[in-house]
């Protein structure tokens, strides 16, 4: 066992985050715990509407698993960090490669981030740039406040929809189809 110097600060895993509930809500940062507010209302109900389509999806298509609720997934190693989803799509393929663990180590083919108030400036640009390059093929981040949905296929390359677009990506999710318009009501 290392013996720590007085300064030196001791790092986690993200098997280590997974032992310790009381720590959450909180995401796993190079090794640092980082506490995240719990979602609000509007956050929820937003997370709740897009992961029961993507459920129904996963479901009706039979081409994969949708998930939601933070759900944890490796960006990096040693240090570890570990972030937590809103929502996910994830194929048959790559699950089936899933390691067994607390947390995701595959990439699933879709993440969705909705931005919170509390959010700071540049986090979803970080976390998007992390899923990208774990090999996530989507993110799309769900901006409530402006209403609109930013899909991102590279950290570079952005479309944003807005209310009256349709969001739909035929390459990983064939037939599914949310407008906007049903996503951001209420």
């Amino acid at each position: 066992m290392a013996i720590l110097q007085k300064n030196e600060e001791r790092l986690m895993t993200g098997e280590e985050l997974a032992r310790h509930p009381e720590l959450e809500p909180c995401e796993l940062v190079n090794g640092r715990v980082v506490p995240m507010a719990p979602a609000g209302p509007i956050h929820g109900s937003l997370e709740f509407r897009l992961g029961a389509r993507l459920v129904a999806y996963a479901d009706e298509s039979g081409r994969g698993v949708a998930m939601g609720g933070e759900v944890g997934i490796y960006t990096s190693r040693d240090p570890d960090t570990v972030r937590g989803a809103d929502a996910l799509f994830i194929s048959h393929e790559r699950y089936g490669r899933w390691g067994g663990g607390a947390f995701l180590d595959v990439a699933p083919e879709l993440v969705v981030e909705i931005i919170s108030p509390k959010d700071r400036p540049g986090e979803m640009t970080t976390k998007t740039r992390e899923y990208l390059a774990v090999g996530v093929d989507r993110v799309w981040i769900v901006d409530r406040r402006r209403r609109q949905v930013r899909i991102h296929r590279q950290p570079e390359q952005v479309e944003t929809l807005e209310i009256g677009d349709t969001l739909r990506d035929e390459e990983i999710l064939p037939g599914f189809s949310l407008p906007l318009s049903d996503l951001f009501r209420g």
